[in-house]
């Protein structure tokens, strides 16, 4: 049975999540995103053929079709469908006169197994938390001597309690240290690994000489980043094993081939249709990995995300995304897994510190079929590359967290030849089992071949 939602919204939201629902939750654009069944994917005519017959339209484009910095924005407001064939997905330009005819059609024809209403998408960088975390990293020491303390203990036993397990060093970042890519001999090298995001610096110092291939789906503005998030996760997944300027390491697959897709504008936003446009397009290129530190605080599943995460497993390819930001833990808050990282067949990230205890941002499990969250990685304060003149910059979030599992993801590709579900497997089996329950660090903390 096709899956549309009631009245077009979001879904249903279980009762034990809507309190956690934050304002960023994704907003519906008014454009509808079909997800067509199988029988028809992988033949672009006939996958055009349902377009039109389903949604009652004549001029359907393929994404390739569309223009550099063009995607989907205007152009879709020329055309009435973009098509992305490799998924098996089509965006429709929303028009109120019709909407009950695409609806009806849709949810009678057997081509389509589902019809929903496209969001918005963001960044998952955790604003402010450096400071935070800093600031309560002071204050939970404090407070660890005093009791202890109080207790008669000895003030050198409080102290090896709340010493942290990594640290930066002149040598490499915490959390290359805990994900063990520092000693790994594996550098991704040849291995082609995609980052959808806000683009990238792309003449950055420290990627001088570096293969990247770049492309923006953001209407009127090149791949350069004009954010900083883009390049702080293209940094930790992909940057150089010796920094130019003398810093210590921050990049773990520091020879892969780097494919920069731009689906989040300079302000960190995006669209349904542009993260699916850099997804058929990263998938089209073969690449290994695609890393999404992006997402909508919606905890219901889209069935686009998981069609394109099924997909795109069956063409060898990884997605990985950041399980969400939407917790405070400190005040009992858990948050859920949000879109599409609470995809069955997407890569759900987590985060947690260098103490190795679970974010106080990090989303926890969410109930739906698929929402778990998979695996954690280094997500408080991360220094990485940032846009320039900055260069670099320390953030926080499950979108720094993110970019470690796929840069161990691009490793063990090297390392083992494997892609797809099998190397789906490989990080889950590899991972470091920590002393914290499941519905918050999954298998535990990622691990990078030795």
């Amino acid at each position: 049975m096709m899956n549309v939602p009631d009245e077009f919204g979001v879904g249903e939201v279980d009762g034990a999540l809507s309190e956690y629902l934050p304002g960023e939750a994704g907003e519906p654009t008014g454009r509808y995103v079909l997800t067509l069944a199988d029988d028809v994917v992988g033949d672009a005519n006939a996958m055009k053929a349902t377009c039109q017959s389903v949604a009652g339209v004549s001029n359907v484009v393929e994404s390739r079709e569309l223009s550099e910095g063009a995607a989907e924005i205007h152009e879709l407001s020329e055309s009435d469908a973009v098509l992305y064939p490799t998924l098996g997905i089509a965006v429709v330009a929303g028009a109120e006169d019709r909407l009950e005819a695409l609806s009806t059609a849709a949810a009678e024809d057997e081509r389509i197994e589902a019809m929903e209403p496209e969001l918005t998408v963001h960044t998952l960088q955790q604003p402010g938390v450096l400071a935070t975390d800093y600031l309560r990293g002071y204050r939970d020491a404090a407070n660890e001597l005093y009791e202890q303390a109080s207790n008669g203990h000895a003030a050198s036993v409080a102290v090896e309690a709340v010493a942290p397990l990594f640290a930066d060093t002149a040598a490499s970042t915490w959390g290359l240290q805990a994900v063990r890519a520092n000693t790994s001999r594996f550098s991704g090298r040849g291995v082609p690994v995609a980052i959808l995001d806000t683009g990238f610096t792309l003449r950055h110092p420290d990627f001088a000489g570096r293969r990247i291939t770049s492309r923006s789906f953001i209407s009127n503005q090149t791949p350069e980043d004009g954010h900083g998030h883009g390049t702080h996760c293209t940094g930790t997944t992909s940057g150089p094993q010796r920094p130019p300027g003398g810093t210590r390491r921050y990049g773990i697959a520091y020879n892969d081939n780097i494919f920069i897709g731009k689906v989040l504008s300079n302000q960190g936003t995006g669209t349904d249709a542009q993260v699916l446009a850099g997804m058929e397009w990263a998938v089209s290129n073969r690449c290994r990995v695609i890393s999404m530190s992006l997402g909508s605080n919606v905890p219901t599943v889209s069935a686009a995300y998981e069609a394109a995460g099924r997909r795109a497993l069956a063409n060898n390819c990884l997605i990985i995304a950041a399980a969400g930001n939407n917790a405070d833990r400190n005040n009992g808050r858990f948050g859920f897994v949000g879109r599409p990282a609470n995809s069955p067949s997407i890569m759900a990230v987590g985060a947690v510190d260098s103490q190795l205890r679970i974010a106080n941002f990090s989303a926890r499990s969410n109930p739906v079929a698929g929402g778990q969250v998979d695996i954690v990685g280094p997500g408080v304060n991360v220094y990485s590359s940032w846009k320039m003149p900055d260069r670099y910059r320390i953030i926080s979030g499950t979108s720094m967290a993110t970019p470690h599992v796929a840069g161990c993801a691009a490793l063990w590709a090297q390392a083992t030849g494997a892609g797809g579900a099998s190397l789906y497997a490989l990080l889950i089996r590899s991972a470091r089992r920590l002393p914290i329950p499941s519905v918050d660090v999954g298998a535990g903390l990622v691990q990078a071949p030795q």
